[in-house]
């Protein structure tokens, strides 16, 4: 089988179930693991490099507001790699290039290739689109080890947390301006023995104030900027620190840990354990207090 994948947790799920060798083709944001740098990129950003968060913000608005796609599609490549199947997701317009670009490219270049959407709203789902996965590229039983696996580490974290207090947290999926967490978030909150002060779990992302931000009294902020790793959200968190004096403010891998509905959403809701809950010993890794 050769597969094209349109969405980097998707990459991270074929890896993880073990059809890495038959993944010819990924997006310009897939990058874990490494081995999915070697393939053919068949999808870049259209958006500008060295963009501030606001000017992101401004520039996928206007970008939304004109119907236009947010990533460049390499239909040359795409017709190259002949694919048997194309992973990408229906789920969110800033996150990969829209199936529908994907349905007509095809049908343009007369592909004949299986497009699956990998659409997950809740942990669950996440785990469910692996399933389906291995379904798809039939590695059924990796993919039930994988689930497994992250099954019992969610439990591991569930039996820790239990009976302690809840802290109230605030995560940031943007800083400027500022949204609340939705889809899996709020939920990887709860697993990890906090409570979220403002989103909900399995809606859409929101914009939000910073008065509503403050408003909602965490007692500690999560800054978790979609797209940015461990680094780039340290600098946001250190921009917004000021507006949490009283409150105690930790950036996290929100590329790598919160925004992928992959397998790594689990190391999200460790990290989160981690820093609601430290235990004896070295500070959670992937995480920094600002």
């Amino acid at each position: 089988m050769r597969i094209v994948s349109l969405i980097p947790s998707a990459t991270e799920i074929l890896f993880a179930v073990g059809a890495g060798d038959d993944v010819v083709g990924v997006t310009f944001e897939c990058d874990h693991p490494p081995a999915a740098r070697e393939r053919r990129v068949v999808s870049t950003s259209a958006m500008p490099e060295g963009l501030t968060p606001k000017e992101i913000d401004d520039f996928v608005a206007a970008a939304m507001t004109a119907g236009e796609d947010l990533y460049r599609l390499d239909s040359g490549a795409l017709a190259e790699l002949d694919a048997d199947l194309v992973v990408t997701q229906d789920l969110c317009a800033v996150c990969a290039v829209d199936v529908g670009t994907v349905d007509d490219a095809l049908s343009f270049l007369g592909c004949r290739a299986d497009v699956a959407t990998i659409d997950p709203h809740t942990l669950d789902d996440v785990l469910a689109s692996i399933v389906e996965v291995g379904r798809l590229t039939d590695r059924r039983e990796e993919a039930a080890a994988v689930v497994a696996s992250l099954e019992e580490r969610l439990a591991v974290v569930a039996a820790r947390v239990a009976g302690r207090p809840r802290p109230r947290v605030l995560v940031l999926e943007w800083t400027d301006p500022p949204f609340a967490p939705g889809h899996w978030i709020p939920e990887m909150v709860t697993r990890a023995g906090g409570e979220p002060t403002i989103g909900v779990a399995g809606t859409r992302s929101s914009r939000i104030t910073w008065e509503e931000a403050v408003g909602s009294r965490p007692d500690l902020v999560v800054c978790a900027p979609c797209g940015f790793d461990l680094d780039g959200s340290t600098a946001l968190a250190k921009d917004v620190r000021h507006r949490f004096p009283d409150v105690p403010v930790w950036a996290v891998d929100a590329d790598g840990h919160f925004a992928r509905p992959g397998p790594r959403l689990v190391d999200g809701v460790e990290v989160l354990a981690g820093i609601l809950h430290p235990e004896p010993g070295p500070a959670p890794v992937h995480a920094r207090r600002i």
